[in-house]
């Protein structure tokens, strides 16, 4: 079979001859371009330390073996084991349970966080309390600020019961310093979120301040002022009017003292439920007196309702600062209360903040939220009337400057 006539210029060929002197010196061109461009972008990276060279250190694990029952061990654990997942995620620890025995093991800083835990869910356990998903949360919360047997003194400070039984305690450290305060001080000043049980804690001893016979009749009120919505007129009498603003304190004298009670005791003016106007020219003796949503009253307001105090009396206000409801123009008389009898004495402020929340979880992120977005919003501010401020001084010296005008 006759072979294929080659042609006169093959790629063969072509690559035998090599390349043109003029390829060449653009190919030494480009490559040395592309090396000093590697070493200039290393320099640079090198500079802003990009590149260095971080010495992570040898982390010491250790391991540390608790001796609780099995019924202790299966109060910690939870139901399928929520507890302890919650401590291994939030504490980067492991535990297991061998042998009749508890470990941990992971860092130590950790391992003694997660011990420390641990042993204060065993001491609930120990004395027939239930370990909750609440506690929990919060004891993670405050692992750095924990001391050993946290919940057990918060378990173990029982105000009252509700009339289903259940027992009322302070949940977090901020309401065990909240109802410190108020057995403590005449006049308590409680300013926090919503969540933070401070009308409810109030409520719990002032009933049971009542039925120990320290005072003779219970007295709460609060300013009648709408959420940012007009409601215009409402029917009824008097006590039609303002119920639908004093519902929040019926609801906690119906869950603490029941409703069958409280109506007998409110019938004979022991209890008295009440808007703040109707506090003005009254001596109030002997009396547990709650004031709610402080944050609502006028300085005027707040003034008349504290020169109202007399002997034997006891007196707590809850207000939250950030959910004003006044007028813009308008300043709360929670605040000027805050600023003028700080220094007094017989009277303390208190401050709760998210982490004092008892509602939903999902209620502490969002007021977390809201907290990190005002501060945000301030600092904004802030830095904004400073700008202004700079800018404004400079064109004044350039208006000043001398021989600017001749």
């Amino acid at each position: 079979m006759p072979r294929r006539p080659v042609p006169p210029c093959t790629p063969k060929d072509v690559y035998r001859e090599g390349p043109s002197p003029e390829s060449l010196l653009t190919r030494k061109l480009r490559q040395r371009f592309f090396l000093l461009a590697c070493r200039l972008c290393f320099d640079y990276y090198r500079k802003s330390g990009i590149f260095a060279v971080k010495v992570i250190p040898e982390v010491d694990c250790m391991e540390k073996e608790l001796d609780f029952s099995a019924e202790i061990q299966r109060d910690i654990f939870g139901m399928q084991d929520a507890h302890v997942r919650k401590i291994e995620k939030e504490l980067q620890v492991s535990i297991v349970s061998r042998n009749g025995s508890m470990k941990v093991i992971g860092e130590d800083r950790n391992v003694e966080a997660a011990v420390v835990l641990l042993e204060d869910m065993a001491g609930l356990s120990e004395h027939g309390s239930e370990v909750t998903s609440q506690q929990v949360d919060y004891a993670l919360d405050m692992k750095d600020d924990a001391e050993p047997g946290m919940l057990q003194k918060m378990d173990g400070d029982i105000i009252c019961h509700t009339v289903s039984g259940k027992p009322v305690r302070p949940k977090t450290v901020g309401q065990q310093k909240y109802i410190n305060a108020i057995r403590d001080n005449l006049i308590v000043f409680a300013n926090g979120p919503a969540g933070t049980g401070k009308t409810f804690l109030a409520m719990a001893m002032a009933i049971t301040a009542f039925m120990n016979g320290e005072v003779e009749r219970i007295i709460l009120t609060r300013p009648a002022i709408e959420a940012g919505e007009k409601l215009g007129f409402l029917p009824g009498d008097l006590q039609s009017k303002v119920d639908p603003y004093l519902r929040p304190l019926y609801d906690a004298l119906y869950q603490i003292m029941g409703a069958e009670r409280f109506q007998a005791n409110m019938e004979k003016g022991l209890i008295e439920v009440a808007p703040l106007a109707y506090m003005r020219g009254r001596t109030l003796d002997n009396a547990y007196i709650i004031l709610d949503e402080a944050q609502n009253t006028t300085p005027e307001q707040m003034k008349m309702f504290l020169t109202r105090f007399g002997f034997g009396s006891h007196a707590v206000i809850t207000g939250d600062a950030s959910q004003k409801d006044l007028a813009p123009d308008r300043r709360s008389g929670l605040d000027v209360a805050m600023q003028v009898l700080k220094h007094v004495d017989g009277i303390k402020f208190i401050t709760l903040d998210a982490r004092d929340v008892v509602r939903h979880p999902l209620v502490q992120k969002i007021v977390k939220a809201y907290e990190n977005y005002e501060l945000a919003a301030a600092r904004r501010s802030r830095e904004r009337q400073d700008k202004q401020d700079r800018f404004g001084g400079r064109i004044e010296q350039r208006r000043n400057k001398p021989g600017r005008n001749d």
